[in-house]
């Protein structure tokens, strides 16, 4: 089964160059690994200054991160010209954010002309099976006027 297909020719450049304009990515040491249509992931690894007083990483910070896997993905599926914006979103913390790597994922469940509905994950990576840290639901809102808005 074949994903949605993008709009935008230029998607891939498009999500790459807007990722790297987010400073806050930047701050948390995130790199954007994947990129496809109505799907992005992101990496991070664990870093000490970014926990909590148990030594998890902080919920702020996954939430973060899934987030803008999420917008990401749903940007590469927005026509050009467009900019995405996150309307809302809900998470689960499921197990503590513990470990050297973590990946979130970010996908398109159900495009739309103007919101778009993402799911998103953050699991860790590692020797072992794959273990979930955080669950995501968002969504996203299709920007056409983005006057005032930074590219």
């Amino acid at each position: 089964m074949t994903g949605p297909a993008a709009p935008d020719p230029a998607f891939e450049r498009k999500v790459r160059e807007s990722f790297g304009r987010q400073r806050a990515m930047a701050t948390l040491g995130a790199r954007l690994v994947r990129v496809a249509p109505g799907e992005v992931d992101v990496a991070l690894p664990f870093r000490e200054d970014l926990t909590q007083q148990h030594g998890f990483l902080h919920g702020g910070i996954v939430t973060a991160v899934v987030d803008s896997a999420c917008g990401y993905a749903a940007l590469s599926l927005m026509p050009a010209g467009t900019a995405v914006l996150t309307v809302e979103f809900k998470v689960n913390l499921v197990s503590p954010a513990r470990g050297e790597r973590f990946l979130a994922r970010g996908r398109v469940v159900r495009p739309g002309r103007t919101l778009m509905v993402c799911a998103g994950e953050m699991i860790v990576e590692g020797a072992g099976p794959e273990q979930v840290v955080a669950l995501m639901q968002a969504t996203m809102m299709v920007i056409r006027d983005r006057e005032g808005l930074a590219d």
